[in-house]
């Protein structure tokens, strides 16, 4: 091999070495970082081990809030789930294949301000009705085997004048036709069907209550006069929720229900083999789109047969999901408050140790890792612990909610769904909240974690969070202002946004307000605490930070209750006041369930000492508007009156127009504040939808005030009675010449042949709007005020014991410079007392704001809580707080309290 051979060669080969050499290099250091980052996480771990056990008292605090936090959100995920599935009960309908029914929703659509046309929906309050040839047209239907009309009467059950006394009188029951009673199905059980006009079944429910057989004589009582008939038969039936029923021959029923060109429903049973989707495609493909009146025709099949029962069912799920949303809203705004204010506290306290880790070598990444596992740790176990909480919370939730004709259902997957609802958002949010209240710290310098652990606290929250508290704070006042400018749910929706923006300002202004707080506070507690309001009033002041956070969650509590309780007890009291400054009669006739025929209020007319008398027929509109440039759809209640009775009985105060005038069927009087919303007056129309989604235009006559107390409308009764399922008067207003029990005696004969008619003193319940207090505002108020001002405590003391097992350096230095066991739990006591009287303080004045602009807004009066309310919420502050600041300094800090050596 030459020279220049082996020369080439050779440093051929020591390129090839040295390619070697480099990768074997590269290798190692891939290799050195790999162990680099096991070991960090090997620390990390170590560290989150070691700290978990060492501050196992304050890790409990944020456990227990993090658990409530969990199962709280699950439980409302829980309830908001099972009313999206919920449907009212197949009962009526239970033998029918198939439902052919009206759409009971109506919409309205319209270009919001600079945006696309939006269209609302709305449930109409009554039953629509369907065009009687369209009985016909069903059951031409491929795979139909018949079609029945199914229309229905309320009954009230008299005497029996055959074999002794019927004992059902004034007994409720569905009148309905023996052809519909394939519908259910009934069967007889003895006699036969009815023949004539004169004869009827009876159900064995009622048969059996009045002892009754076929060829009994028994007293109905429909839309007039009590008449008697005779029993052809007793039919039953095998399903258990079926209303008692008396069957009429179809004739005599079309002609007791007052509409003959229309029917409520109609029953369908198919021939054997056919599915249901293939029935549902063969009626939709004969039936109208429409019906005259310009409603939807639906086919209902399986679980939505029950909707052409309780067609009022969808409409109160419909008025629940929002109320329920806007509480699931609050209460996840009030969980990340809570789990971060936990988590930045507990992160805060260990401030010391952080500074002392990163002096001695640790590194930023490892510090916010020992921190994020630590929180994981904790809120892992609470998330579990808060899915399994949130099932039986849940199903208490749904016990409240649940009505009779609609009850919520329990698939098996929904406890696991909203479980993992509450637990992901623990979880979710607990782990990122800790490691960027580390961030602050473990980013310095270590010399310079290390003096700003032991340096003074700062007196300011950081100018991001004083920006952002003051722009809420701002827009939390202004949204209040707005709100005295507007009228009903505007000013409902602009006070709630208020309240919100004011709490959440007042957490993240905490310092601030701490500062102004003490010195209102300040010089109080010195004076009235000697040496202990001394040391109370400086360690509060030195630490406007830590006072800021225990003031926060008693301000929350505070707040939140008291918009929830004094918005209610506001309008139910205006309510009040105003039906009873309204009320002019002294006597009041009611019925049964069903109501009271057209012609008793007749025989109250011409009975001996009656003045003037009224029947009070209720019904429902819906009106189309705009709120804030958006389409609006909402339901109103509304009276139907006679307006020739109504001076001697009713008062709504009118400021515009003559009740004289509210006659007919295209009149209406409007409460003036509505009236002022709408830009009309006396003179002009209005266009509303009837219960059953006729569509009308009413010349206003009057305008009133008592709005809230008698509803934002009033129509003539003759004006409702065609558009309400039975037009039968709820109440009987009545104005006796004398004022004496004479007149009500002579008032209780000429009610004598109705059944069930009672006479009794007229009270301002009886021509309110709406009840006083409905099933559902006390489920609400249970779940709203109960439920979360219960979660809000649990967060007081939660942070209050936080809060004091961090201090337990500062406990054992007041003991070890001569301060008595006694001292320092006095001193305890009057900060304690310090935070509360400024969390009610300020709890007080925040929810005072939006309430005055609602109270303003919209009765004209200030805002009203029951000062039994109020102390009840104020001892619960008080409890909570003292548990959770003086119970830990009593036991887990007792160490500190000990007698110094």
């Amino acid at each position: 091999m030459s020279k220049n051979t082996r020369a080439h060669t050779g440093r051929s080969t020591g390129t090839g070495a040295g390619t070697g050499a480099g990768t074997g290099a590269d290798a190692n250091a891939r290799g050195s970082r790999a162990d680099v980052r096991h070991g960090m996480r090997r620390a990390s771990a170590f560290l989150a081990r070691r700290s978990l056990t060492t501050h196992r008292r304050a890790w409990a605090a944020v456990f227990a809030a993090t658990t409530a936090a969990a199962a709280l959100v699950g439980a409302f995920a829980f309830v908001l789930g099972s009313l999206l599935l919920a449907q009212p009960p197949v009962e009526r309908h239970a033998g029918a294949d198939a439902v052919v029914v009206a759409d009971q929703q109506v919409s309205y659509t319209a270009k919001p301000w600079g945006s696309k046309p939006q269209t609302v929906t709305a449930y109409l309050p009554e039953r629509v009705r369907l065009d009687r040839s369209t009985v016909q047209k069903a059951s031409a239907a491929d795979g139909v085997a018949k079609a029945v009309a199914d229309d229905s009467v309320p009954v009230t059950v008299g005497g029996n004048a055959g074999t002794g006394t019927v004992g059902t009188d004034g007994a409720s029951a569905v009148g309905r036709s023996w052809a519909s009673a394939v519908l259910t199905p009934y069967r007889l059980t003895a006699g036969r069907a009815p023949r004539t006009d004169g004869e009827v079944v009876v159900d064995r429910a009622l048969a059996a209550a009045a002892g009754s057989r076929p060829g009994d004589r028994v007293t109905l009582q429909t839309d007039g006069p009590p008449r008697p008939y005779t029993i052809s038969g007793v039919a039953g039936t095998a399903h258990r929720g079926a209303a008692p029923a008396v069957f009429f021959t179809e004739h005599r029923l079309t002609a007791l229900a007052g509409h003959p060109g229309t029917v409520d429903a109609i029953g369908i049973v198919a021939e054997q083999g056919v599915s249901a989707d293939a029935l549902r495609a063969s009626l939709d493909s004969v039936l109208p789109d429409r019906t005259h009146g310009g409603r939807g025709v639906r086919v209902l099949t399986g679980s939505e047969r029950g909707q052409a029962e309780y067609v009022a069912a969808l409409g109160t799920r419909g008025d629940l999901l929002p109320l329920l949303a806007s509480i699931a809203g609050t209460v996840l705004m009030v969980a990340l408050l809570v789990i971060s204010a936990t988590m930045s506290q507990a992160v805060h306290q260990r401030s010391g140790e952080l500074a002392l880790l990163r002096a001695v070598g640790a590194t930023p990444r490892q510090l916010r890792s020992a921190v994020g596992r630590e929180a994981g740790r904790v809120t892992g176990a609470a998330a579990v612990l808060g899915a399994i909480g949130s099932v039986p919370l849940g199903l208490l939730m749904r016990s409240l909610l649940a009505t009779d004709p609609l009850p919520l259902p329990v698939p098996v997957w929904l406890p696991f769904a909203a479980g993992a609802a509450g637990a992901g958002l623990v979880t979710l949010t607990a782990r990122p909240v800790s490691m960027l209240a580390a961030r602050s710290l473990t980013r310095l310098h270590p010399a310079a974690a290390l003096g700003a652990a032991h340096a003074p606290e700062p007196d300011d929250p950081g100018r991001l969070r004083t920006v952002a508290g003051v722009v809420l704070a701002v827009a939390g006042v202004g949204s209040a202002g707005a709100a005295t400018a507007q009228g009903g749910q505007a000013a409902a929706v602009a006070a709630s946004g208020a309240a919100t923006s004011l709490i959440v300002a007042v957490a993240l202004l905490g310092p601030w307000i701490a500062r102004m707080a003490m010195r209102v506070l300040g010089t109080p507690v010195r004076r009235a605490g000697g040496v202990c309001g001394f040391l109370a009033a400086r360690s509060a002041a030195a630490h406007h930070r830590r006072l800021g956070a225990a003031i926060t969650p008693i301000v929350l509590v505070v707040a939140f209750v008291c918009v929830q309780l004094a918005a209610g007890s506001t309008m139910e009291r205006a309510a009040g006041r105003q039906a009873a400054a309204a009320l002019r009669a002294d006597l009041v006739a009611t019925g049964p369930a069903a109501g009271l025929p057209a012609g008793a209020v007749r025989a109250v007319r011409e009975a001996p000492g009656v003045a003037a008398a009224t029947g009070v027929l209720r019904s429902g509109v819906v009106l189309a508007h705009r709120e804030m440039g958006d389409p609006a759809l909402d339901r109103f209640p509304v009276l139907g009156v006679t307006a020739d009775q109504l001076p001697g009985t009713l008062d709504p105060r009118v400021t515009a127009g003559d009740l004289a005038d509210l006659t007919g069927r295209g009149t209406v009087a409007v409460g003036e504040d509505r009236a002022a919303g709408l830009g009309i007056g006396t003179g002009d129309t209005v266009e509303l939808r009837l219960g059953d989604g006729t569509e009308v235009r009413l010349r206003v006559v009057a305008l009133f005030e008592r709005a809230l107390g008698l509803g934002e409308f009033m129509l003539p009764r003759e004006a409702l009675a065609g558009h309400v399922p039975a037009p039968r008067d709820e109440r009987i207003l009545i104005r006796s010449s004398d004022g004496g029990a004479a007149s009500a005696e002579a008032v209780r004969h000429a009610l004598a042949p109705y059944t069930g008619a009672r006479v009794r003193t007229a009270t301002a319940d009886d021509v309110r709007i709406a009840p006083p207090v409905s099933d559902r505002d006390n489920a609400m108020a249970v779940i709203g005020v109960g439920v979360i001002g219960g979660f809000a405590l649990l967060a007081v003391i939660s942070t209050l014991s936080l809060i004091t097992v961090g201090r337990r350096p500062e406990f054992r230095l007041l003991r070890m410079v001569g301060a008595g066991r006694r001292q320092v739990r006095r001193m305890l006591v009057l900060e304690t007392g310090l935070v509360v009287v400024a969390g009610l303080a300020i709890g007080t004045l925040v929810a005072a704001v939006p309430l005055v602009a609602f109270a303003v807004s919209v009765t004209g009066s200030v805002p009203y809580l029951p000062p039994v309310q109020y102390g009840v919420l104020a001892l619960a502050v008080t409890v909570a707080a003292g548990a959770g600041a003086l119970w830990p300094g009593a036991t887990g800090g007792r160490f500190a309290l000990e007698r110094r050596r």
